[in-house]
């Protein structure tokens, strides 16, 4: 396995410094996923925008919560899925959503298992998902925007989730207690 360093301020490239400035304003730390990238400023860089972005999105906490976790866990990312769930506490996102989400069982409403299943169509379909998951999408009470806005997460965790894979990114000191492993 190839070692990628895990950047702080003095060792960054130049141009990553005032990223992870960023970072450090924005989670009170530079996580170890933003320390792997600052290796390649735009990387770095492309996160954290598309990171603000979808936040700005139309889904509302527990539905932002979804589309990242259904990604994240479909990846196998080791990091990333006890880094969302420390996110999704900090957002007073209700457990049994995570846990649901953690684990692969039923979500607690309808709508967000529609949420879960157009997302997992995104990801496992890529550019050939078809009409009814977009119809199935839509009736369960979401948008045209939300259908490209999944699109939007998918993008931003396509770069954390491959780079954690390829970094076997340590996971954060505050999320080691959320560890997690894909059930078999």
């Amino acid at each position: 396995m190839t070692d990628f360093t895990l950047h702080d301020k003095q060792s960054a490239p130049e141009d990553s410094k005032a990223l992870l400035d960023n970072s450090m304003d924005a989670f009170g730390m530079i996580p170890n996923l933003h320390a792997v990238m600052a290796e390649a400023p735009g990387l770095l860089e492309g996160y954290q925008r598309l990171h603000q972005l979808f936040l700005d999105s139309s889904f509302d906490d527990e539905e932002t919560t979804v589309v990242w976790q259904t990604i994240n866990v479909e990846h196998n990312c080791h990091y990333c899925v006890p880094a969302h769930t420390g996110i999704a506490k900090s957002m007073k996102v209700d457990d049994a959503i995570t846990e649901a989400l953690r684990n692969e069982t039923p979500l607690p409403t309808e709508k967000l298992e529609a949420l879960r299943n157009f997302t997992l169509s995104v990801v496992r379909d890529r550019v050939n998902v078809n009409d009814d998951a977009v119809q199935a999408f839509l009736n369960a009470g979401f948008t045209k925007r939300q259908v490209l806005e999944v699109i939007l997460a998918a993008a931003q965790k396509v770069m954390s989730n491959y780079t954690n894979h390829l970094a076997n990114t340590p996971i954060d000191k505050p999320f080691q207690k959320f560890e997690w492993q894909k059930a078999d």
